[in-house]
């Protein structure tokens, strides 16, 4: 991975280090308005919230649905929580795992349907994250490495070579708030050791990658494309610094082009093309929206292993994995009519946080599950993608042209259950790789389109960043 230049956290050294010159006065010392709670506000996913927050606040069902739709959905949560095994098996159904896999499990990277995270011990194998790959292409985008593929997988079965595996080291750069209290951001360092299928090329592009929380995507799925397109502007021509842009990609079922929704680069359209996607490069088990299990032809060994059918997982079993995940709930706010919360939302819009980070969508019609249909959600996020700068680029593009991300462009995260992390996933490490130990970290690499929103979150008083990283601990 790319190596950030050292910090220098003087205000217009920092931005002309990111391309953006001095902010403005507007932007240094923001103007923070009052927030008042509403009725309702807590209601992160309309119809399809609950109160809890204890750790299974990520894995429940949403309210109101029918015996039909709860029974679904337990088929559907013991699909993603039980493990396949090496075919053939007794376990009919259930074999076919790899030849090549990075987890037995949806559940191994996702636990509890939470957020993954880097290994905590140098060494140690990666359980919930993963590395992708690619190498140049002609059209100055990128494509899959013709031996290892474009996801890297750290494990195989028995008489298999497994690709590589994964060193990550952390390089620390220290800085200074404007009050003079000092932090520290912290860079990842990837060293890919014992390569199984003959040596990596220099040119090698790899991009680390934790598993993000899975609740609330039927919800993310529901909303109109035209609302997302209504907040796109990728020409800036309303001159706020923010660009953001909606991605398209290739929806297997129909062939279309569709809105890029799902995944920290915005590539793939649906539920159901993520989960299909997950299961091919994460088990290495093959589906009819994914029909191999991307060992290559000069994997020679894993080619010749033994497959769980034709396809291993069943359109049935992939839908009932679908329903389970799009009727996931989301968790409630909580502390919602607290001062300082209140008090951090206002340093939240401030900032201008909420023009990437869309407080309020609304979703349109759903026919199935009709808690989905026509509900305002409170997922923080506008799925578009935005240029984050070059501390955040990870120089490997996906795709090319209007249709492709490049390696700077990561799509706007939602914030929904930020606060509940450290109790369903013990540990808040955020950002596409886990860099961010903390809200506090990730906002400080924010750069490109949310650069001058970063550099005034450095310069605010102690007790206003306080405020609104307790806001944020709200969500």
């Amino acid at each position: 991975m790319k190596h950030l230049p050292a910090f220098v956290f003087g205000l217009c050294a920092l931005l002309l280090v990111i391309g953006l010159g001095c902010v403005s006065d507007a932007v240094r010392n923001p103007t923070i308005t009052p927030v008042e709670a509403m009725p309702g506000d807590d209601m992160s996913g309309g119809l399809a919230t609950v109160h809890d927050a204890t750790p299974e606040a990520f894995a429940l069902p949403m309210p109101n649905l029918s015996k039909a739709q709860r029974r679904a959905f337990a088929v559907g949560n013991s699909f993603f929580n039980d493990s396949w095994v090496i075919a053939p098996a007794s376990a009919e159904g259930r074999d076919g795992l790899g030849p090549l896999f990075n987890a037995t499990n949806c559940s191994g990277c996702h636990l509890r349907d939470g957020r993954g995270r880097p290994p905590e011990v140098r060494g140690a194998p990666l359980e919930s994250m993963l590395v992708r790959l690619s190498v140049p292409g002609p059209d100055g985008g990128d494509q899959p490495h013709p031996i290892y593929g474009d996801q890297l997988q750290d494990k195989a079965i028995p008489g298999v070579p497994a690709e590589a595996q994964v060193l990550i080291d952390w390089d620390e750069q220290p800085g200074r708030y404007a009050d003079g209290t000092p932090f520290s951001l912290r860079q990842p360092r990837i060293t890919l050791t014992s390569p199984g299928y003959g040596p990596l090329p220099a040119d090698l592009r790899i991009s680390a990658r934790t598993a993000p929380s899975v609740f609330g995507v039927g919800l993310l799925e529901a909303v109109p494309e035209a609302a997302l397109l209504a907040l796109a502007d990728p020409d800036d021509r309303d001159g706020d610094g923010i660009s953001g842009r909606l991605r398209r990609v290739v929806e297997p079922r129909s062939g279309e082009l569709r809105a890029g929704r799902f995944g920290w680069k915005g590539g793939a359209a649906t539920v159901e093309q993520q989960t299909g996607k997950a299961f091919a490069g994460d088990l290495g088990i093959t589906s009819t929206l994914e029909p191999s299990d991307h060992a290559t032809a000069g994997q020679v060994l894993a080619r010749a292993a033994p497959q769980g059918g034709t396809p291993e997982l069943s359109d049935h079993k992939l839908q009932r994995v679908v329903e389970y995940l799009r009727m996931l709930a989301v968790p409630a706010r909580r502390d919602r009519g607290d001062a300082q919360v209140l008090h951090g939302e206002g340093v939240f819009r401030a900032l201008r946080c909420d023009a990437c980070h869309t407080p309020e969508l609304r979703t349109g019609l759903v026919a199935d599950i009709a808690s989905l249909g026509d509900q305002p959600i409170r997922s923080y996020s506008d799925l578009l993608l935005h240029d984050m700068g070059p501390g955040l680029a990870d120089g490997r593009p996906e795709g090319a042209g209007p249709d492709g991300a490049s390696g700077q462009e990561w799509r706007t995260p939602p914030l929904w259950g930020l606060g509940l992390l450290r109790i369903v996933n013990k540990h808040e490490l955020l950002l596409h790789d886990g860099r961010a130990r903390g809200a506090a970290e990730a906002i400080l690499w924010h750069g490109g389109e949310a650069a001058a929103a970063a550099e005034a979150f450095r310069r605010l008083p102690a007790a206003e960043r306080q405020a609104l990283l307790r806001f944020l601990a709200s969500l």
